[in-house]
């Protein structure tokens, strides 16, 4: 891990609720580093104390117990936000404004020149996909078209931090691919990373580590290949060929396709590597042999729920 770009110990947030303001802990003694460069995943179920975290970084409310760093000075200082892009869960913008207005005025208060904006804002403007757009009213803008346009604004400033509150919220397919890619450019240029998303694929294929919470604690935090791991388990789909020779013992009988494939799930001790040599051998056509393994959404079901019944 490089240097530290964000640093939270003991971190607590509390709410007073209801009509008597009974307090709410969102979020209890949660401690992590994120280090430059890194590309992290914060997930959690509604209500995990992901907003509240992240708010708290960007020092729109103030903790009740713990500290915070960002880019190694207070959270919600004007020195830690000055080299910081922040995309919140919902951006709403004046409807009668434009792209190009809404981004000088952001890009302004991140310091640019007008020189700076006017060869930045096309620039960020192509990233997202809303080149041509610039002068077209906000309240022209599918929901998705705003999503790209706060994630334009959140890199107007060229930051070093990038932190995104459900990152894919109201995108297309299309949407989510194009933003997948603007975060493999940006993970190239070094920029540190931090977003909570429900889109549990994309974390899986972005991020370095994973940060997981449940009912404002942390739960489990490492990285991404530690968790998502092979079973041990294989996958072989082939067909046998007229007039090839006989199948060798199979482990158990295998599912069959409705266009004549045989589909086998073998165990490390059906010893994986000779039986498809074996098959290789009876002049099988082989289609596919892989290696299975869990997914982020298997592993995260299974952590949240084991979570969930040791507190019950």
């Amino acid at each position: 891990m490089g240097k530290a770009v964000i640093q939270i110990e003991g971190l607590s947030v509390t709410y007073k609720k209801g009509f008597r303001r009974q307090p709410v802990r969102a979020v209890r003694d949660l401690s992590f580093t994120v280090g430059e460069g890194e590309v992290i995943g914060f997930l959690g179920p509604n209500g995990a104390g992901k907003s509240s975290t992240i708010k708290a970084i960007m020092g729109f409310l103030f903790p009740s117990a713990g500290r915070i760093e960002v880019l190694g000075h207070p959270a919600g200082s004007t020195v830690a936000k000055r080299h910081l892009g922040y995309l919140p869960e919902v951006a709403l913008y004046y409807p009668f404004m434009k792209p190009r207005e809404l981004l000088w005025l952001y890009g302004g208060l991140s310091g640019l020149r007008s020189y700076e904006l006017e060869q930045r804002i096309p620039q960020v403007l192509e990233m997202v996909g809303l080149a041509g757009r610039e002068n077209a009213l906000l309240k022209t803008f599918s929901k998705g078209m705003q999503q790209r346009l706060g994630i334009a604004q959140a890199l107007i400033g060229d930051p070093a931090l990038l932190i995104f509150d459900e990152l894919s919220s109201g995108l297309d397919p299309i949407g989510r691919r194009d933003l997948r890619q603007i975060l493999q450019q940006l993970k190239q240029e070094g920029k540190t990373i931090f977003f909570s998303s429900h889109e549990l694929s994309e974390v899986e294929m972005l991020c370095d580590r994973i940060l997981i919470i449940n009912r404002g604690r942390k739960i489990l935090e490492g990285p991404l290949e530690d968790l998502v791991r092979p079973w041990g388990n294989f996958e072989i789909e082939f067909r046998a060929r007229p007039g090839g020779g006989a199948l060798p013992p199979l482990p158990r009988p295998p599912e069959e396709t409705a266009d004549g494939i045989l589909r086998l799930h073998l165990r490390p001790d059906d010893q994986p590597a000779r039986l498809l040599r074996e098959l290789v051998m009876a002049d099988c056509e082989i289609i596919e042999f892989r290696s299975e393994r869990s997914s982020l959404e298997q592993e995260f079901i299974r952590i949240i729920q084991e979570d969930d019944a040791h507190a019950a």
